[in-house]
């Protein structure tokens, strides 16, 4: 693992969250909204909607229909703006307002799930925290850190045990940026990659294309004869 730290490190030094927020109640919407949509999407969307919503008092003062009309271009969007507005209610009622500080407690929250708890605590209140994401997952099963099966919590779990803890979350910025930019789902760039020599996937991958390769020399080699 020490070996893969130090390449995603040097790869991608300055890994940061990509979702735009200046609070951390922004950054809660934001999450919630990033479930199967990219950031890129979530951003375009946010640039508008926190303008117009900056409190939980906001998003309770307009119709669920106009929220929804907000947040259209986002993947599941009624179901979010629906849990939006529910979890706006439990800020006022239970927190003043406010987004709690703990795991447990954002969890509780409506569209809330372990991976946005766990980016809430590590980027707004600065608790070391490994959120598995698409990106996260993928990357650590590849590189044989998880084995193909391990659910999100497993894959969580053997990251935590392997990454010391306060690198939690610098880690956990560095393999979505892995996987955002160079071990993509589609089309990863294995044939520059520093990892290839631990991955047995990009070594599969590889093997139809030296195949190739190859039997392209021996054909140049058969006409030089």
């Amino acid at each position: 693992m020490d070996h893969i730290l130090q390449v995603i490190g040097d790869m991608y030094p300055d890994a940061h969250c990509e979702l735009n927020h200046s609070n951390p109640f922004e950054l809660t919407i934001a999450v919630l909204l990033s479930a199967q949509c990219t950031d890129e999407t979530v951003n375009k969307v946010t640039a508008t909607l926190f303008q117009k919503y900056r409190t939980p008092e906001d998003y309770l003062a307009v119709p669920l229909d106009e929220l929804e009309l907000d947040i259209r271009r986002i993947g599941l969007f009624r179901t979010k703006a629906a849990n939006i507005q529910k979890l706006c209610r439990i800020l006022i009622d239970e927190y003043e307002g406010q987004i709690p500080r703990t795991h447990e407690e954002l969890t509780k929250l409506p569209g809330v799930g372990r991976k946005t708890a766990n980016v809430v605590v590590s980027n707004a209140f600065g608790v070391p925290a490994i959120a598995v994401d698409t990106h996260v997952d993928r990357v650590s099963k590849r590189l044989g850190v998880a084995k193909a099966d391990d659910s999100v919590l497993e894959v969580e779990k053997k990251l935590m045990k392997l990454v010391p803890k306060d690198m939690w979350t610098e880690t956990h910025h560095r393999l979505i940026f892995f996987g955002r930019y160079h071990c993509k789902a589609q089309n990863p760039a294995c044939p520059v990659c520093p990892l290839l020599d631990i991955c047995k996937e990009g070594q599969r991958r590889m093997k139809p294309a030296s195949i190739r390769k190859s039997k392209e020399n021996d054909t140049k080699l058969k006409r030089k004869g």
